[in-house]
């Protein structure tokens, strides 16, 4: 109604420039649709071009063909790789204690009553060290010894590139490591750099997350290499203070610092640089190390709770109350979002 142009404005209207205008439309319509099917074919075009086509970043970082169960150590709901490794020998100790009526050993553990509470000292912020280690050596054993395969990489071969100047046997490869012999190595690393137990939960994934990527797996002849290069990235990532390359040669006295670079080099190409390590994959490990602990009866120390650890809990969870309260308030204050109405007072309706 409003179109100037219209017959039943103005009647008197040229009926040519309304056929022109016409014309001129379909014109327009057809010289666009022109431009789009042209757009449409250059992009195909550079798509089947070599050379054209960038991949995305976030493509090149998780593939695919690399769904929850395959990829543990980058997604918190898959499993982790050692816990199931370690299952079979789990159920057939079950199975051995059942038939000779031996005791799993869980009577020897401490438990809770109304007059005494039994608690330790690891939490998922601040495990213990001790145990710690000693959880992630036993997941490293599992990792050997019940292995798929010997699939490796030159770079972690100790016959290529030896640690020590000690001739390497000839069968190295066919002899397992025990879990002592890897805990002690671990250990001594982990002392000498003074590693915290968090840089040992994150050494462990960065393992995994390794074996995966690069379709590997731990066996006689890699398994310090692997292990020395994830700890190696573990505490430069992990830790404010890193050690550098050249103070882990001073407690490998016989490795250069040339093939130590290399290996970290190559560590990271093969995990494609992807170093993060989300909160709830780092829980999920530290929790299912804690499983571990328990199918293989290694209990973390528990000691009575006594009045000053109680009162000294009691003043950590006070701080922590009144943190997150102002934290609420204040972002009531800035939004007043509907997420966060704790501690709103609400007054009753009065309906008329």
């Amino acid at each position: 109604m409003g179109n100037t142009l219209s017959c039943c404005v103005s009647p008197g209207t040229s009926p040519t420039l309304s056929g022109r205008s016409g014309l001129r439309g379909q014109e327009l319509r057809h010289q666009e649709r022109t431009d789009a099917y042209r757009v449409e074919a250059e992009l195909r075009e550079a798509e089947s071009s070599p050379g054209t086509n960038l991949q995305h970043i976030s493509d090149r970082e998780a593939p695919e063909d690399m769904n929850f169960e395959s990829n543990p150590s980058d997604h918190a709901r898959a499993s982790t790789i050692f816990l199931s490794k370690s299952q079979p020998d789990v159920r057939e100790k079950r199975k051995s204690n059942h038939i000779n009526h031996v005791s799993p050993g869980q009577l020897s553990k401490k438990y809770s009553s109304c007059s005494t509470i039994f608690i330790d000292d690891s939490t998922v912020s601040q495990p213990n060290l001790k145990s710690t280690i000693k959880c992630v050596t036993l997941a490293i054993y599992y990792h050997t010894k019940n292995r798929d395969s010997d699939r490796s990489i030159d770079i972690f071969d100790e016959k290529m590139h030896p640690l020590t100047k000690e001739e390497v046997p000839v069968d190295y490869y066919k002899r397992d490591p025990e879990h002592k012999h890897i805990y002690r190595f671990i250990r001594t690393l982990f002392s000498a750099a003074q590693l915290t137990a968090e840089c040992a939960i994150v050494t462990l994934v960065y393992l995994e997350r390794l074996l995966t990527y690069a379709e590997i797996d731990i066996c006689p002849s890699n398994w310090k290499r692997i292990v020395l290069g994830a700890i190696l990235l573990a505490s430069k990532v992990w830790d404010d203070q890193a050690v550098w390359n050249v103070d882990y040669c001073q407690i490998l006295k016989d490795m250069t610092v040339e093939d130590m670079n290399e290996m970290e080099r190559q560590f990271l190409e093969l995990l494609q640089f992807n170093i993060n390590v989300p909160a709830s994959v780092y829980a999920k490990y530290y929790f299912d190390l804690r499983s571990l602990a328990d199918d293989n009866n290694m209990n973390f120390p528990l000691e009575p709770l006594s009045k000053e650890r109680a009162q000294k809990l009691e003043a950590i969870s006070r701080l922590c109350e009144d943190k997150y309260k102002d934290m609420g308030k204040a972002v009531i204050r800035r939004t007043l979002s509907a997420d966060n109405l704790i501690g709103m007072n609400r007054s009753n309706a009065i309906l008329s």
